[in-house]
């Protein structure tokens, strides 16, 4: 990742809108009903869709990701943004999407499933209307799909370019056989590479005696680093038996654990995620707005909706959503940090390196600042 010694007005004025945002705490009134004759209407708004999952078993986020979102709409005082959220358990995303563009929505965030942006975008498409989707598939972005999630990958290789300028050179990968997993070591052998470094080998398993069997094979082969892309449950199991003396990579399914230092053999440890410095504010808003804390992938319906905001200073209402404002090659810095699309659509992220000790985990390598 490249940076430049500047920051340039695109990118101030989002970090603008995301501070006073965090620092307002705004109030909202319901439009006033008067008696006959009728209240002429305000002017018209931008409508912007939100989809997620009201109800099922994913209901609880679905509905973190869509306060997050009114909230942000509150925190910025915008009035231009015309915001109805949509349930995708309700019919599926598909149905949802449909309902959305009917009621003439020109952006749409969300869904929150990969399978469900794959349903979702050859409608938007042929709408013309851009999405801004929470999964962290990047292979499902392309053709006004942008892709906000956390990508796995992108993490992974923020942490092996750190364990390489620590001395490793080289590397190896236990991965269980997940998607997750899959899409967090499928860029691992062009990472190392990049690095400077050696991939010495790569096992997949499906249970915990196949993951303890692969990690014997890439113990007779050595490796000064080996990237444990699982939960850390998982890896406190396997740990022990990793080479002495090897740096242990994890991904970013880490940041949200607690007592990894517990198991000896992961201090020292690297994972890299967001900073969750702004995060903290934003949880701090939402507890007071909610009542309740937030699950951590809320800040995407925050930062989805402030893209929203930015934009409409070149949106007018009835009109097709500018696209062109989420194509600012120095990005954004939202909630999680700086960000910026990919020429793929992809949103790639700024992030920090953390250690693993006995008392919690250390920042290492601070996130950049600005591209």
């Amino acid at each position: 990742m490249a940076f430049s010694p500047e920051l340039r007005q695109g990118r101030r004025a989002f970090l603008l809108t995301l501070v006073s945002a965090l620092a307002v705490v705004a109030c909202s009134t319901g439009p006033h009903r008067g008696a006959l004759p009728p209240v002429p209407q305000g002017p018209a708004r931008n409508r912007v869709a939100l989809l997620a999952p009201l109800t099922g078993q994913d209901a609880a986020l679905g509905q973190a990701l869509a306060n997050a979102a009114r909230l942000a709409l509150a925190d910025t005082g915008n009035q231009s943004i015309e915001l109805k959220v949509y349930n995708t358990d309700a019919g599926g995303a598909a149905a949802a999407a449909n309902r959305a563009l009917g009621e003439g929505a020109q952006l749409i965030l969300g869904p929150l499933l990969s399978d469900q942006v794959r349903a979702v975008a050859p409608i938007t498409r042929q709408a013309r209307v851009p999405v801004l989707a929470f999964s962290n598939d990047e292979t499902a972005a392309g053709s006004g799909v942008y892709i906000l999630g956390f990508v796995p990958s992108q993490a992974v290789s923020r942490a092996v370019r750190q364990a390489r300028t620590s001395g490793a050179g080289r590397f190896a990968a236990l991965a269980p056989a997940t998607t997750y997993a899959q899409r967090a070591t499928a860029d691992l052998p062009r990472t190392v590479e990049r690095a400077g470094g050696q991939l010495v080998g790569m096992q997949s398993y499906g249970s915990l005696a196949e993951a303890r069997a692969g990690l014997r094979r890439l113990n007779a082969a050595g490796y000064d680093a080996l990237l444990i892309a699982d939960s850390a449950r998982t890896a406190a199991t396997i740990a022990p038996q990793v080479l002495a003396g090897a740096r242990i990579v994890g991904p970013d399914l880490w940041a949200g654990e607690r007592g990894l230092g517990r198991t000896p053999r992961l201090r020292r440890a690297v994972f890299a995620a967001p900073s969750d410095v702004r995060f903290n504010q934003l949880a701090s808003r939402y507890r007071a707005r909610y009542g309740a804390n937030p699950p951590r992938l809320a800040s995407l319906g925050y930062d989805a909706v402030l893209l929203g905001v930015r934009a409409t200073k070149n949106w007018k209402p009835g009109r097709r959503f500018p696209v062109d404002a989420l194509k600012e090659n120095e990005g954004f810095v939202g909630v999680d940090g700086v960000f910026r699309f990919t020429a793929e659509g992809v949103a790639e992220r700024g992030l920090e390196v953390r250690q693993v000790s006995a008392s919690g985990t250390t920042v290492i390598s601070p996130a950049p600042a600005h591209f």
